[in-house]
């Protein structure tokens, strides 16, 4: 198991499990879909790179919180990568 995750400061750096699992989710996407890492590799597994990546703060999720109730219908918020 990797160490990171047995501690709840992972956790509490993200702001909540719920965020800190979709930080990863995200992130594994990415580079499944051929982004580089940002940290080396080191011959470490993807999900063991984002909790590198996490851990020095190379990656946060920047979540926009949607707009006012208005009549128009409006856009799913966007939780992004930063």
């Amino acid at each position: 198991m990797i160490e990171a995750l047995k501690s709840d400061s992972i956790v509490d750096k993200v702001g909540g499990r719920f965020k800190l699992c979709t930080l990863i989710q995200r992130r594994l996407i990415q580079l499944m879909e051929g982004s580089r890492p940002l940290v080396e590799r080191n011959g470490r597994s993807d999900l063991e790179l984002v909790i590198e990546e996490i851990i020095q703060d190379k990656i946060t999720l920047d979540f926009t919180p949607p707009p006012a109730l208005t009549d128009s219908p409006a856009e799913e918020p966007a939780a992004e990568l930063t």
